[in-house]
């Protein structure tokens, strides 16, 4: 695989070990007890983990109010012996805490931040630092989640340097391409730059998800993105789940959107990669080298220095 001379420099955490300890924590929505204890139960089969009442909390929308949450947040962070911090489910609220995610911290005590969908908020924050994270399912999905699913969200966890592939995915503009591994949940992409939040690197692979949005608002916030320059200089997209983002009357789907909105880009651009919403939400390192080529993206670790280990500092 052949790296771009552009392509930064990501500081990876250290791999877990069976018995390190996670901390979880709720920075977003409430979330049915049932689905955090089976969650909970079957990471406790591998690691140990801290976890309060307090992700149990509700206040409207929200699993307790932002100084709970801000605090929890912070607290899991400062705590040296936490290896990764795991949000018990998505949502909304991440951005109204986003002042607790001190960045600096992480990269004096690198730790794995772990989640997908409302938390790409914080993998937008950590990679401006050039800190490695883990999109992947949230402690409420993995008690009820495939095998499959699990098996690679241990693997990111456990083994975040060994390479994996996305193969037989769907061909939406052809081409190849290699670049860091960045993006998440559209609608905080989109929300992320409304707030001049949001740095995409020279030459990145940009991975994409959302639901419940419809394909005009998908429409809207690619063109957005593009307008501000977000989307220049990356060298490549991969679509996961767009899922329940159903077609209204014109008939117009979201994949249809986002060819039309990427074919000027002049880059490959594959969908179907099993990410988001969906059951098939496999976990995977952001910040770390891949090669989209033919129908299939290789998420490997290339040489020449595209990341490095805290563990080798």
């Amino acid at each position: 695989m052949t790296l771009c001379a552009e392509m930064p420099e990501f500081l990876v955490p250290p791999p877990l070990r069976p018995g390190d300890l996670l901390a979880v924590v709720a920075p977003s929505g409430p979330v049915p007890r049932a689905d955090v204890f089976r969650g909970l139960a079957w990471m406790r089969a591998r690691y140990r983990i801290r976890a309060s009442a307090r992700i149990l909390s509700r206040e409207g929308f929200l699993a307790g109010d932002d100084a709970a949450r801000s605090g929890e947040l912070s607290g899991a962070l400062l705590d040296p012996e936490v290896k990764a911090i795991v949000a018990v489910r998505g949502g909304y609220g991440a951005m109204r805490v986003l002042h607790a995610f001190d960045t600096d911290t992480l990269a004096r005590c690198p730790r794995w931040i772990v989640g997908f969908s409302d938390i790409t908020a914080f993998h937008a924050v950590a990679w401006m630092r050039n800190i490695a994270s883990i999109h992947g399912p949230h402690v409420a999905s993995l008690g009820g989640a495939e095998p499959r699913v699990r098996a690679s969200w241990l693997a990111a966890l456990e083994r975040p340097l060994s390479p994996s592939w996305w193969r037989g995915l769907t061909v939406v503009h052809p081409g190849s391409g290699t670049g860091t591994v960045v993006g998440g949940n559209l609608t905080l992409l989109f929300s992320m730059a409304a707030s001049g939040r949001l740095t995409i690197p020279r030459g990145a692979l940009l991975v994409l998800e959302d639901v419940s949005e419809r394909p005009y608002r998908v429409d809207r916030m690619l063109t957005a993105l593009g307008l501000a320059g977000h989307l220049e200089r990356l060298a490549g997209i991969v679509v996961g789940g767009f899922d329940r983002c159903d077609p209204g009357p014109d008939g117009v789907r979201s994949l249809d959107v986002i060819a039309e909105r990427t074919k000027s880009l002049g880059i490959p651009v594959m969908a179907g990669a099993p990410f988001g919403h969906g059951e098939r939400n496999e976990a995977f390192v952001l910040g770390l080298p891949a090669t989209m080529s033919g129908n299939t993206v290789s998420l490997a670790v290339t040489t020449g220095g595209a990341s490095r280990s805290d563990e080798d500092s």
